[in-house]
């Protein structure tokens, strides 16, 4: 059975990789350009995912930063690795992580991790309690939530 699935896969070309430099991303079609290292042609179109229509796993280097290209034959190129990043993000059917320098994302259909804990900030900020003596009018400790608000809006995208 091996040998069989080895002989449908042979495409005859030989699988190699090399090492370059980005010049340019385009994400709109989830791929790069890539200068060589040893001074050959450019490579144009070099995937960025096996499968941008389905998620899975997103690595998006940034320009001029070393990276490694397969060629799973003489037309395709893939990214492999990459030595600086803009982004990387994983994606399992509708939940996503994506990581910036501007901080994560952590979302799932269309509810994120940010506003999760805004709106669970907002909502312990307005917090009214009932005391022996009538309801509270002030929270205490608010300034406290703000700052950890804060936090979360810089840390989280």
């Amino acid at each position: 059975m091996k040998e069989i699935i080895q002989a449908l896969a042979r495409t005859g070309d030989e699988v190699y990789a090399k090492i370059g430099r980005v010049v340019t991303v385009d994400l709109d079609k989830m791929t790069c350009k890539v200068q060589p290292i040893d001074g050959s042609s450019e490579i144009l179109g070099v995937h960025l995912q096996a499968d941008s229509d389905h998620g899975g796993f997103l690595l998006v280097p940034k320009e001029k930063s070393l990276v490694s290209v397969v060629f799973v034959n003489k037309e395709t190129a893939v990214l492999a690795n990459s030595g600086e990043l803009t982004s990387a993000s994983f994606q399992i059917e509708k939940t996503k992580l994506e990581m910036t320098a501007e901080g994560f994302l952590l979302q799932k259909e269309q509810e994120t991790l940010k506003k999760l804990m805004l709106d669970l900030l907002a909502a312990i900020k307005l917090m009214k309690f009932t005391t022996n003596m009538g309801p509270t009018i002030k929270l205490i400790n608010e300034a406290q939530f703000t700052a950890i608000e804060n936090r979360f809006k810089t840390f989280l995208k």
